[in-house]
């Protein structure tokens, strides 16, 4: 366990560094923001399509763990939302809160972290998860938030999925790499360097940019944010590896890779919806602000649990 928090250390130091550019104004809002467009347009881009273009799809995909994954975090999304709505809370507040949930920051923190940590090969597991977050349950909140103001299923609301996925840099770097993988086309070495060169901006930008971002979120409604931080941080990654190790027998090694994703505290991208659609940001800021805080330790003792198997 201490040797796994102190691999984990430099990880959220660099969060904290971020944190206290951010608190202190030496990093504004502003260039928080310029921060957090060069990595996800840029560096992360670079980095997931640099993974994806060296494996193959057929290498990569594996309908057990997909099954596992979301089975493990339907569960806890069902159960966060038959919470919400005991506490009498409508379909655009409950849906804000399950996805809080289940939305762990796979991206920025998971893809550069656990690849490190547990090796190069835990890259298919974590893109396979970070699939299933971006396709299946950020549209999911879509269609149930512009569902529900609307109060019917409409066109517009499956356009704006499909332009949200086409325009997101993950989904598209992550399956550009694919093809280019599938069509057994070498990367040219001056590409390659260029690739592993901007795909090195990832890890310390994105670290950085969480921490930065986080010091303009509130620790209001704290009583919720702890309900939500216990769902993201205990009840996600338990119910994942059930769902893994018992049901449906995933390899060992690939179970713990997205066991060790579910542990992930709140994404950043889920303030961004909260925001976008005005609905419960205050929850949502508070939520990212204590689980990740407290992610110090779950992530690092989850972790240490995965490698034993």
């Amino acid at each position: 366990m201490l040797a796994i928090f102190l691999k984990t250390l430099p990880f959220f130091a660099l969060i904290g560094l971020g944190y206290w550019a951010g608190r202190t104004r030496f990093f504004t809002a502003e260039a928080t923001a310029y921060l957090t467009k060069f990595v996800f347009y840029f560096a992360l881009s670079a980095m997931l399509f640099h993974f994806s273009a060296n494996l193959s799809l057929a290498e990569v995909w594996d309908s057990r763990l997909v099954a596992a994954y979301l089975w493990g975090t339907a569960f806890v999304y069902g159960i966060a939302t038959i919470v919400g709505f005991l506490r009498n809370l409508d379909v655009a507040n409950t849906a804000m809160e399950a996805q809080c949930a289940v939305i762990g920051n796979t991206g920025f923190l998971g893809v550069p972290m656990l690849t490190l940590l547990l090796g190069p090969q835990a890259i298919g597991p974590v893109v396979l998860a970070l699939a299933v977050d971006l396709i299946v349950f950020s549209s999911l909140i879509v269609i149930l938030i512009t569902g529900s103001r609307d109060g019917q299923m409409s066109l517009r609301i499956l356009r704006t999925i499909g332009i949200g996925l086409v325009k997101n840099p993950m989904i598209v770097a992550m399956s550009m790499g694919f093809i280019w993988s599938g069509l057994h086309i070498p990367i040219p070495g001056p590409m390659n360097d260029f690739l592993v060169i901007l795909g090195g901006a990832a890890t310390p930008g994105a670290l950085f940019a969480i921490g930065a971002s986080l010091a303009s979120k509130s620790a209001e409604k704290l009583q919720v944010a702890g309900w939500l931080t216990f769902c993201k941080l205990v009840l996600h990654p338990a119910f994942v590896a059930m769902a893994a190790l018992w049901f449906f027998k995933v390899d060992p090694y690939k179970a713990g890779v997205i066991i060790a994703a579910a542990s992930l505290p709140v994404a950043g991208n889920v303030y961004m919806l909260a925001q976008h659609y005005n609905v419960a940001p205050a929850r949502v800021s508070a939520a990212i602000l204590v689980s990740t805080a407290l992610s110090i330790a779950t992530v690092s003792a989850v972790i240490a649990w995965v490698t034993t198997f």
